[in-house]
């Protein structure tokens, strides 16, 4: 009876042994599971963390493949944008030689067909020549070595120096000097060299649409009453067609000649319009940005830096800002009150001031400012 109560106890103290042992095993390996979860968390946290990262970056990276997209197709689609400027502009162009010009020598005196032979080829020559040159001339880009450059960055996609106001254009796959932005009606960038062009001829392209607007109204009216007028006529003759023979067909009332012409007249001023309009705001936006010695980066760069030190109680300066008159002279390359002639109303291939590779002072500006680091 003894041996067997000790068989029994020793039974039970061998199961509750078994038992405790393998409680132990299983919280130990909970607790590896969870040191090893925690220890994974905290070693994604430590590659993803990034002190600047907010929603802006968290948006731009969901949207990096429209981004690439977006880059290839302005790449390849450059060249046709071109193409299709050249091809809308000449259109315009014929119309007014051979519709609206011999109608404006016959009708009008003397005076205003002077006006309109000498602003007409005026506003045409600055768009052709502005044109030309916002393609043609390279924005400028900084040289590969850094030898001659003090105070630069180095740029993460290309590998290269980054001077102050330079930023990288994916479309191009180079770094740019001042870069506003890369424009596919241009199949350029838009940089130090070649900014004033562009925005040259932006501001003839519109003074030009809006003078043809203006010019070609009465033009315009008649010419769609005529066709309104046409399409009621041919709705008529069809009808009287309807209940005649084929030999008392009447003949149409308006040659091709004049529905050519009409329509020319309405393609033009529809045109035009619509040119001034957008353009004219696109010109307005960059004249603000100009006035600000700003580009169109550097306009997101500074808001953001604005509003970081406005919550430190601190006012930011731009400081490649010289005042408003000031900004306009370096950015027209204006160093004397005959350059306004010269370079702005005439056709003018000077160069902007400086480099692009460091900021000194332009000698145009009157007011002497304490140099600033770049943003």
């Amino acid at each position: 009876m003894r041996s067997r109560q000790r068989m029994f106890a020793a039974v039970m103290r061998l199961l509750l042994k078994c038992l405790r042992l393998g409680r132990r095993r299983r919280f130990k390996l909970v607790r590896q599971v969870e040191q090893l979860w925690h220890y994974g968390h905290l070693c994604l946290r430590s590659l993803l963390y990034n002190s600047f990262t907010n929603g802006d970056v968290v948006l731009d990276s969901l949207f990096e493949p429209v981004y690439w997209l977006v880059d290839h197709v302005t790449r390849w689609f450059g060249v046709v944008f071109v193409a299709l400027v050249i091809g809308l502009t000449s259109s315009i162009v014929a119309i007014v030689y051979i519709c609206l010009l011999p109608l404006i020598l016959q009708t009008y005196t003397p005076a205003w067909i002077c006006w309109h032979l000498a602003y007409g080829h005026w506003n045409l020559i600055m768009i052709v020549f502005h044109y030309y040159m916002a393609i043609t001339t390279s924005p400028g880009h900084p040289p590969q070595t850094k030898d001659d450059l003090t105070g630069v960055s180095v740029c993460r996609k290309c590998i290269a120096p980054k001077p102050a106001r330079t930023h990288h254009c994916s479309i191009c796959n180079r770094c740019v000097l001042k870069m506003d932005h890369h424009c596919p009606w241009l199949n350029n960038c838009v940089g130090h060299y070649n900014h004033r062009y562009f925005f040259s001829f932006c501001l003839f392209m519109t003074m030009g649409c809006i003078y043809c607007s203006i010019s070609g109204w009465e033009m315009f009216r008649d010419a769609y009453a005529a066709i309104e007028r046409m399409k009621l006529l041919e709705k008529e003759r069809l009808q009287v067609a309807a209940n005649q023979t084929y030999y008392q067909t009447p003949p149409p009332t308006f040659s091709f000649r004049q529905r050519a012409f009409h329509k020319s007249v309405v393609y033009l001023w529809v045109l035009c319009s619509s040119v001034a309009l957008a353009l004219g705001a696109l010109t307005l936006w960059h004249a603000a940005l100009i006035t600000r010695g700003e580009t169109s980066i550097e306009r997101h760069i500074n808001k953001k830096e604005r509003q970081r030190l406005q919550k430190k109680g601190k006012v930011f300066r731009n400081p490649y800002s010289y005042g408003s008159w000031d900004n306009w002279k370096v950015f027209l390359g204006v160093d004397t009150p005959r350059h306004w002639l010269t370079r702005v109303l005439l056709p003018s291939p000077h160069l902007p001031h400086g480099t692009g590779l460091s900021w000194d002072l332009p000698p145009c500006v009157t007011e002497q400012r304490s140099p600033l680091l770049a943003i």
